[in-house]
């Protein structure tokens, strides 16, 4: 069994040697040893006394900065050996010539001293992890050869560390936990937990982090060392049996050297000797004397860890299985590295682009197996691009925000000419909404650039891994895939700028969602009628209001005119709504026709007098000016005064000062004292006043707009409501037709010639071996997995040969 055991470790040393010279990691979590402890617990002591050699570098700090795996061989001896053995005894540092140590990074090499060893640890320490007392995660791996070892392979981590001495980092202490932590959690590692007797165990830190890994204690050793240093009339008897704390594996009690003993250079076959001495003498210790000390420690740890590894080699094959399996994985997909004739070169690359262009099928279409959970991409994004982006950029125009009332009246007048206008003019509704029309175009044009923008994406997420190991080959199928996107970019772009032409090039007022002249004026009616009865409900509260604060004034006598206000308070508001409503409807009347009854009508519309006007005499008014005939043609509240009809006027011809002007209103403005000059431009508001008697903010008329009649407010808002109509035919028109031309234009056109397009430009025999060039990395990354495959291979062939 022991010759089984042997074998057993010797195959884990080997795949240990195996796998730090290739990988230069534990990947196979291979069983082994790892000694944990606070700093000066006394671990390089007990390691010390394990080999038995003095060949650890000590000092104060923290002088393990690197993890050691010592792998200890036995070796057999002859007589010569032995004799120099005994000698070597004598010179602590000199062995003999079958007791050696060999360092991985110095293959070929012995080191029969021992003080070479020492100072080869700290030199290899300081060259990786520097000389600022920091730790470093690379390994260094010594083997001991010698006929007084037993087989082992050993972990020495660096101490546990509190307080940083020195130019140690500030975070020496998780920098020290972290790397323990990474050798101790893993599950084929047997933790020997070394705690100075000294101490009382509940503050040990190394059975603290054990109990983590190792909570039911299954894998942990406990070592309790400096167990002559207690108080006298104390003893470790209680943990050393586990009744403090239990452990399956049991603890062990060791005497070390003493700091006057490593200096004097003590023998340490004199240290071995004095250590069973002591625990053979000791009253507390003499019934448990066979399962103390350096040996039995030595003779446990050699039994515990063959039985270790016979129980975890089924899964150690299994991992190995494993790693095999995934190994020659990764290397099939960085592929074959050799390309023989142009038939295969070309073949590779044929099937390339058939995959390229199959990848940038598939992910337009939703079909691709690479599906991204995260975000949209490809066809999603572009369906989101029609109806979340263009779509909410087109209900966010307002069709006539940028058109205000001085805008649409200038539009009205400019369309009649000289003429007086009975109507509101189609020209004026055909100059204004075809610019308002010209407003869809630019989100439709940003429609096309998201749409190629997202393609251009796509074609750049369609590369493979395989496909990687090609870079110039992978740049190429871009290239070409971009400029065929490019080539559709135009075509889509004009077919877009021609929709939005063609839908102002004429203007389909017979369309059957059209508003129309006569439903619009029926709403502009109804609105106008609901607001001016909504304003004379609010006047009538206002003056509710000022009758009840003037009745709780101080005096509480009325005026005439509140006598006045309060009469017509008392009736309801809504009787006053409807008198005024009727009183607006007979605006046109004049006052004389309204009083006179129908026989003043008649006279009107044969364009007689019913009275003479009371002229104006210097502000004195002889008559009522209300009354005259001629505020039936020049508006209720107009300001100009009567007088005789300009030479050449026909008496009969009816002039409405509403709808048109006259000559001395058009030519000044009643303010204005200068004449102007005949090169001065004439603006639309020039020399009208229209200060009174204006409704424009009945109509939602800006404050800086000019005051408009009643008819040119109504015809405002009428051309406002035609607009508005209209766009709205044309903007899901647009909303329809856009996303229909590009995908016709440039989604599915590139979808269809994308495969023919890349054979055309790249399937040519003098650029294979440009296109077939490899990456160096991927290069290396395949020599690397190749490296791999084969170490675990060996692994495999040295496992097979024990089992």
């Amino acid at each position: 069994m022991a010759a089984l055991g042997d074998d057993l470790l010797s195959t884990v040393n080997k795949l240990q040697d195996l796998v730090f010279n290739t990988i230069g990691n534990d990947s196979l979590d291979l069983p082994q040893i790892v000694v944990v402890g606070s700093q000066s617990a006394g671990k390089s002591s007990v390691l010390e006394n394990i080999v038995g050699r003095d060949f650890l570098p000590r000092g104060s700090g923290i002088v393990t900065r690197r993890p050691l795996i010592l792998q200890l061989i036995n070796v057999p001896s002859d007589d010569e050996a032995e004799d120099s053995v005994t000698a070597s005894y004598r010179n602590p540092n000199q062995a003999g010539r079958d007791e050696w140590a060999e360092f991985h990074h110095i293959p070929n090499r012995r080191f029969t001293d021992f003080g070479d060893v020492k100072r080869e640890i700290e030199n290899e320490t300081a060259r990786v992890a520097g000389s600022n007392k920091g730790i470093n995660r690379q390994a260094i791996n010594l083997k001991i050869y010698s006929p007084h070892v037993l087989n082992l392979t050993l972990v020495d981590l660096p101490g546990l560390t509190k307080v940083p001495i020195g130019d140690q980092p500030t975070d020496i202490e998780k920098q020290t936990r972290n790397l323990i932590s990474e050798y101790i959690a893993k599950p084929n590692s047997i933790i020997l937990a070394v705690s100075p007797a000294n101490v009382d165990i509940v503050n040990s830190e190394a059975l603290k982090l054990a109990r983590h890994v190792d909570a039911l204690g299954r894998r942990t050793i406990g070592v309790l060392t400096k167990v002559d240093l207690m108080d006298h009339g104390t003893n470790a008897l209680d943990i050393l049996s586990g009744r403090v704390y239990p452990l399956k594996l049991g603890w062990i009690g060791v005497v070390n050297r003493s700091q006057q003993d490593i200096q004097g250079n003590k023998p340490m076959e004199e240290a071995l000797k004095a250590e069973s001495e002591f625990f053979r003498h000791h009253p507390a210790y003499r019934n448990i004397a066979s399962r103390c000390g350096t040996q039995f420690l030595a003779k446990t740890l050699n039994t515990t860890l063959m039985a270790h590894i016979r129980d975890r080699l089924p899964d150690i094959k299994a991992r190995l299985n494993t790693l095999m399996g995934q190994t020659q994985q990764e290397l099939a997909s960085y592929g074959d590295m050799h390309f023989s004739g142009k038939e295969h070169r070309g073949s590779l690359i044929l099937t390339q682009m058939t995959r390229f262009a199959t990848s940038f099928i598939s992910s337009i279409d939703g079909t691709s197996t690479e599906i991204s959970t995260k975000e949209l991409c490809g066809g999603a994004r572009i369906y989101y691009i029609f109806n979340s982006v263009f779509g909410s950029s087109l209900e966010s125009i307002d069709p006539t925000s940028n058109l205000s009332a001085l805008d649409i009246r200038t539009a009205i007048r400019n369309s009649t000419g000289p003429r007086p206008s009975l109507f509101v003019p189609e020209m004026a509704f055909d100059l204004l909404v075809k610019p308002q029309i010209k407003l869809l175009e630019v989100p439709s044009q940003r429609c096309v650039e998201l749409v190629y923008e997202e393609l251009i994406k796509i074609c750049h997420t369609c590369g493979s891994t395989e496909l990687s190991r090609f870079p110039r080959l992978q740049a190429k199928l871009i290239e070409v895939v971009s400029d065929l996107l490019r080539e559709r970019l135009g075509p889509a772009s004009t077919y877009v700028e021609s929709l939005i032409s063609i839908q102002r090039a004429y203007i389909n007022t017979n369309h059957p969602n059209f508003l129309g002249a006569a439903a619009a004026m029926s709403n502009v009616v109804s609105n106008k009628q609901e607001r001016e009865r909504k304003r004379l409900i609010q006047e009538e509260r206002e003056r509710r209001e000022r009758r009840r604060l003037k009745e709780l004034g101080p005096n509480g006598i009325d005026t005439p005119a509140d006598e006045e206000e309060d009469n017509a308070a008392a009736e309801k508001p809504e009787s006053i709504v409807a008198r005024k409503t009727a009183a607006k409807g007979a605006r046109s009347l004049s006052p004389a026709v309204r009083d006179n009854g129908p026989g003043a009508l008649a006279a009107a519309l044969n364009g007689a007098r019913s009275a003479s006007p009371a002229p104006f005499n210097n502000g004195q008014g002889l008559g009522n000016a209300k009354d005259s005939f001629l505020n039936y043609f020049f508006g209720k509240d107009g300001a100009m005064v009567p007088g005789p009809p300009p030479p050449g006027a026909h008496p009969n011809r009816h002039i409405n000062q509403i709808t048109e002007p006259t000559f001395s209103q058009s030519m000044r403005r009643p303010e204005e004292k200068a004449l102007r000059s005949p090169l001065q431009p004439i603006r639309v508001d020039d020399g009208l006043d229209f200060s009174q008697g204006s409704k424009s903010a009945e109509f939602g008329a800006a404050s800086s707009d000019p005051v408009m009649t009643d008819r040119e407010a109504m015809e405002t808002e009428l051309i406002r409501a035609l607009i508005s109509s209209y766009f709205n035919i044309v903007r899901e028109s647009i909303a329809d037709q856009v996303p229909k031309a590009i995908m016709h234009l440039l989604v599915n056109h590139c979808k269809d010639v994308v495969q023919n397009r890349l054979v055309s430009e790249l399937y040519k025999e003098s650029m294979f071996e440009e296109l077939l060039y490899e990456d160096d990395g991927v290069k290396k990354e395949r020599e690397k997995c190749e490296k791999l495959l084969q170490t675990y291979r060996e692994a495999a062939k040295i496992i097979g040969e024990v089992v």
